[in-house]
């Protein structure tokens, strides 16, 4: 399980950590960083794909995406920030640490000048793979400085292994499970988180039209697969608890997905309705809900599920039992929903959840309650 969860110099996220239980909730109004915190994470997965530099250019490159105040922050001044002379490289860092598990950081910074055509991709300049909460240097297991990528072998000696490009990850480019076992399994790891954050419930979704079906472990990132979603988990043993989440949110309802020649598509029950209703017919409200259901009732559970405003389109009265479905998820999965809704996490609850409340002080994201750096987890930063 992820404990700590660190970002530096990305958009209003100038310094922060947080850590992180087996179901965490982030809170706060509109401005405040959650989104920049949820796409920071998706970043972290982005390296082991190998589209961390592809997904900072579709936000408009670095230099948009960096921490635009002063560098050591804002917090607590009188008065308005004044210009000040940068003094340590531009940098936007991401990283995650585990008590009992591997883990991981990486440092992208702007590149060094050299007449390419691609003066806008961040170079990866750090990486680092360590054991237990801090990446101290005993705890280091694998490193890429600059183009070098070294691990250490049994013997606690260091073995270089490969030579990179400055935007390539050594997660996405190291494949030895041999000489670089870590490199491996953080890969892996990363590649296996799951995140939601467009599930469609428009006119057109795919969700409401027939859709040719295979067996689904995880439902799409827009839910195109609904259908093919719900099949899978009722056939490997969960139709029982997609049964107990419909009547929750709505009394006497079924589901059912309706097969006709290889294609699959939802159907709904009602009391009081003499024929189901298809996914076509279904309001906005009440398909998000059932795309929830697939989402969080995975055959396959990842290990961290990430999900951003959950509670769009739904009507208040649904949240109890969306929460009710989230606390089941993390049952399986370490959960983080960011939310909007004081609805959604109230109906969550405090028994067994990280909460975190995030607000902005002078442009800086910071948590709520927090005097100081000593308020949070410690953190160490691989240095360039």
């Amino acid at each position: 399980m992820i404990d700590t969860v660190a970002v530096a110099g990305y958009r209003s996220l100038r310094s922060l950590v947080l850590d992180f239980g087996r179901l965490t909730v982030v809170t706060g109004g509109n401005g405040t960083g959650k989104s920049g915190l949820y796409r920071s994470l998706r970043l972290l997965a982005e390296c082991a794909l190998g589209g961390a530099v592809g997904a900072l250019a579709r936000e408009g490159g670095l230099t948009s995406t960096l921490w635009a105040g002063p560098e050591q922050g804002t917090r607590h001044r009188d008065g308005p920030a004044q210009p000040t002379v940068r003094n340590a490289p531009a940098a936007l860092r991401l990283g995650f640490a585990s008590n009992d598990d591997l883990g991981y950081a990486v440092d992208l910074g702007l590149p060094q000048e050299g007449g390419s055509a691609f003066a806008h991709d961040p170079e990866i300049k750090t990486e680092q793979i360590f054991s237990g909460p801090l990446a101290r240097p005993g705890a280091v297991l694998a490193e890429r400085r600059g183009p070098a990528v070294r691990v250490r072998d049994s013997s606690g000696d260091w073995d270089q292994v490969a030579t990179l490009r400055t935007f390539d990850s050594m997660l996405s480019e190291v494949v030895d499970p041999t000489g670089a076992p870590e490199i491996v399994a953080m890969r892996e790891r990363l590649r296996g988180w799951r995140f939601y954050d467009h599930l469609r419930t428009d006119a057109d979704a795919p969700a409401r039209q027939a859709q040719v079906g295979t067996r689904t472990m995880a439902l799409a990132h827009d839910g195109a697969d609904l259908a093919a979603a719900l099949a899978t988990a009722r056939e490997l043993g969960r139709g029982e608890e997609i049964d107990q989440a419909v009547a929750l949110a709505f009394p006497g309802a079924t589901v059912r997905v309706q097969v006709d020649g290889g294609r699959f598509v939802v159907q709904l029950s009602r009391p009081g309705l003499l024929r189901e209703l298809s996914a076509a017919e279904l309001s906005d409200g009440t398909l998000r809900y059932l795309l929830w259901v697939a989402a969080l009732l995975s055959p396959r559970p990842p290990e961290l599920l990430v999900l951003n405003e959950p509670e769009t389109s739904l009507h208040p009265d649904l949240l109890p039992a969306l929460a009710e479905l989230m606390r089941r998820a993390a049952q399986d999965s370490q959960l983080v929903v960011v939310t909007h809704s004081e609805l959604l996490a109230e109906a969550l609850g405090s028994d067994g959840v990280t909460r975190h409340e995030l607000e902005l002080d002078a442009g800086e994201t910071v948590v709520a309650g927090r005097e100081g750096p000593l308020d949070q987890p410690a953190w160490h930063w691989p240095k360039r």
